[in-house]
């Protein structure tokens, strides 16, 4: 396999698991895949985080906010990658309950990876809603 392949068997594995779970309530697995290295950054639909302290406070948010995911379908438009860095583009789709409410919506993500020590790991992340 090359490192598109493998990078894109993780994508549709290991990150796809990860946010499923943290549309169920549960961040640990999102967290378990952010660099501990800085920079990091989300620029996200509802909050902002810059730094490991409120990315940290960003997912506990996430993670008391979100429950009962009954679909999240990532559907990847593009992605590559070269050396250590690598990239997504793409659409999440996605019905779950927030703060208690049942939601669908669709956010129009980008992300940006490193690999450290052998495993990817996100660096960045921008969301908006997309409307209309």
């Amino acid at each position: 396999m090359t490192d598109r392949d493998d990078f894109l068997a993780w994508v549709e594995t290991t990150l796809y698991e990860a946010e499923l779970a943290l549309h169920n309530g549960d961040a640990g697995p999102r967290r378990a895949l952010w660099s501990r290295d800085e920079p990091v950054s989300v620029l996200g639909a509802w909050r902002n985080a810059f730094g490991q302290q409120e990315l940290d406070r960003l997912f506990t948010a996430l993670e008391e906010s979100f429950s009962d995911c009954t679909s999240y379908v990532f559907e990847l438009r593009t992605y590559g990658v070269s050396g250590d860095m690598a990239y997504t583009a793409g659409l999440e789709h996605t019905s779950a309950s927030v703060d208690g409410e049942p939601r669908s919506y669709t956010l129009r993500v980008t992300q940006v990876y490193r690999r450290e020590g052998g495993e990817w790991r996100v660096a960045h992340r921008h969301g908006d809603a997309v409307s209309g």
